[in-house]
């Protein structure tokens, strides 16, 4: 069953409050999980990858054995598709993660678009943030 996985992270400052926003769409293009989750004071690059992460872990939980992971973090898409080095210590822990999650799949892809295509994921993420205000 493939599964499209639509994440964002964000933080208020940077580092600041910070959260994630998944939203999990099946073929049909229905949603069949959305979420968000608070992070405490991290960094923006951080609150991607954390998303990124427990959307994986939500769509193997789902039964997923392909997945189109969506992100509008250029940088973690370039780096999960091996364009950009992982130079930061705290950002290559979190690749290696998601690196090991994402190995666990048949297939998957990661693929960038403009945060106006992410208006469900980043729903959450402020959401969140809001609600902690």
């Amino acid at each position: 069953m493939k599964l499209t996985i639509y994440t964002d992270g964000g933080a208020r400052g940077n580092p600041g409050p910070a959260a994630i926003g998944v939203i999990i769409k099946n073929a049909l293009g229905n949603t069949v999980a959305g979420y968000g989750e608070y992070l405490g004071k991290q960094t923006n690059n951080y609150a991607e990858y954390s998303a990124l992460i427990s959307g994986l872990k939500k769509a193997k939980e789902l039964g997923a054995d392909e997945v189109e992971c969506v992100l509008d973090s250029e940088l973690v898409t370039k780096q999960m598709n091996r364009q950009y080095k992982v130079k930061e210590p705290t950002l290559q822990k979190l690749f290696i993660q998601t690196f090991n999650l994402a190995s666990a799949f048949k297939r998957v892809c990661f693929r960038h678009i403009r945060r106006e295509g992410n208006k469900e994921a980043d729903g959450w993420v402020n959401k969140i943030l809001d609600e902690r205000r």
